[in-house]
């Protein structure tokens, strides 16, 4: 009990000496090439002082009160607060629905990028374009191209890993 009554004594004690010092006087000054200063050394040479308004103090919400003693954040348990939304099992049955057709969809979009992109592609072979003449500049196009390609087919595998754990198949 002491030891907490001497820990609430220090934080008031250092509460009280920080807005002490917070409300010092404050000089704007600026010196012969314009840049502005600010100080709190005291009225010198091209010094203004400023008039600021207070701090204000507002005291933090008092502890809910549970079966007769106070109920701290550390005993409060991790889960969702009791005034947090909950929503209904039919709602929440339409956003899993809507949510894996937007997967599907997504999957769908994918597959179809694979696809046109295999078939531009030709097996590593693609059609030369006008201003390729350079060979290395066909080079590095198949090989965009290559890039492409995989980066599409993780993008392939990562959707139906998120569909899997939706909890049916990809297809």
């Amino acid at each position: 009990m002491f030891m907490k009554y001497q820990f609430s004594l220090m934080v008031f004690l250092f509460t009280v000496v920080g807005i002490a010092h917070a409300e010092g006087e404050i000089y704007k000054c600026v010196n012969p090439n314009g840049v502005v200063e600010y100080k709190n050394n005291g009225p010198t040479k091209d010094c203004k002082k400023l008039e600021l308004q207070g701090i204000s103090v507002i005291p933090a919400p008092p502890a809910v009160k549970k079966s007769g003693g106070v109920q701290t954040a550390s005993l409060k348990s991790s889960s969702s607060p009791a005034d947090f939304p909950r929503i209904d099992s039919g709602t929440q049955k339409a956003r899993d629905n809507d949510r894996r057709q937007i997967l599907l969809d997504e999957m769908k979009s994918e597959q179809d990028k694979l696809a046109s992109l295999k078939k531009d592609y030709n097996n590593g072979e693609p059609e030369r374009q006008g201003n390729e003449s350079n060979y290395a500049k066909y080079q590095e196009r198949v090989t965009a191209m290559k890039d492409d390609i995989s980066r599409t087919e993780k993008n392939i595998e990562a959707l139906e890993r998120e569909l899997k754990r939706e909890g049916g198949d990809a297809k």
